[in-house]
């Protein structure tokens, strides 16, 4: 190796959670001989075409990058080959890498996932960890092969979900917390203590894409889950209720009651200063942000101010 530089590494990632671990790399003392990341696409209410996060972070960096519309097409693996990396560090890239690409680094590829393994393989495993309300999460440094999130692991490291975590907080959480466990693998490795362990074969889970259909509030659930629900999808992709016939998002939920029935599911029980209190499948539940069609989020206090929400109306 060079006498500065530990490792020469070729970073795979697309998202906003991929870039604190690509600056991490950055500041420390690897080589990164490239990028690979997802080709530009329509993004935004205006659905411009824009750069990805780590592209955005490689070009002003000055760094070589590639931008695949498959990574399991020979040429570009040959590209990647040609490079000869020790590692390929992978984070929330969102294409499935062949074992052709796998097999390419001298040392291992590597990938930083957003769940304590074997919980949570997969996609969307932020989002799903708060949906079904889990009290922690973390992140798995793991070597990586031709499955799903199966792989060996090789550095775990935890972060709590509290009442009021969302899926942004988390995410950013998370992607910090992502970039401090790579430098500690890293670390590890150059003394040659990282040590792999097998994935257990009970506790799998999985967690795949959100679906359109789950953002839509049934009042009939209790109030925990709603609660939940909002939480995992805040601040996109946007849980949402059916007002007046307006497609209503809804934000910041607070359980006032986990237990009482006073009236029909979706019924509005209280107009409150600092929020909506709405009666579920089983409790009660505060909503204190709201956003209307076409219109900016807005605390509940203020958005009262131009138009009411009274008692006894419905959300469906």
């Amino acid at each position: 190796m060079k006498k500065n530089k530990r490792f020469k590494i070729v970073y795979i990632g697309t998202p906003l959670f991929s870039v604190p671990a690509l600056e991490a790399l950055l500041k420390g003392p690897d080589e990164i001989l490239a990028v690979v990341t997802q080709p530009d696409k329509p993004r935004g209410r205006g659905r411009k075409i824009l750069p990805t996060p780590v592209k955005e972070v490689a070009i002003r960096r000055g760094l070589k990058l590639f931008q695949p519309e498959k990574v399991s097409r020979e040429e570009f693996i040959e590209e990647i080959r040609r490079l000869k990396p020790d590692l390929l560090v992978v984070c929330a890239f969102g294409q499935i890498l062949p074992q052709r690409l796998l097999d390419v680094p001298g040392i291992m590829p590597i990938n930083i996932h957003g769940s304590l393994l074997p919980k949570y393989r997969g996609a969307a495993p932020i989002q799903r960890a708060i949906l079904n309300g889990e009290k922690e999460t973390g992140i798995t440094i793991m070597r990586m092969d031709a499955g799903m999130d199966t792989g060996p692991m090789l550095l775990k490291r935890t972060l709590p979900i509290n009442e009021d975590t969302t899926f942004g907080k988390l995410s950013e959480d998370m992607a910090q917390l992502g970039a401090r466990a790579l430098m500690d693998a890293l670390d590890l490795l150059e003394r040659d203590e990282l040590r792999e362990e097998p994935q257990p074969v009970e506790g799998i889970s999985y967690a795949p894409p959100i679906k359109k259909e789950e953002l839509k509030i049934d009042w009939n659930d209790t109030a925990q889950r709603i609660h939940c629900q909002i939480r995992a999808f805040d601040p996109f992709p946007c849980a949402y209720s059916i007002y007046e016939g307006q497609r209503v998002r809804v934000f910041s939920p607070k359980i006032i009651d986990s237990e009482t029935n006073k009236d029909i599911p979706g019924t509005v029980l209280e107009t409150l200063p600092k929020g909506i209190v709405i009666q579920t499948g089983k409790g009660t539940l505060m909503i204190q942000e709201i956003q209307w069609p076409g219109k900016k989020r807005l605390k509940v206090e203020e958005f009262l101010r131009g138009r009411k929400i009274p008692i006894g109306s419905r959300f469906s």
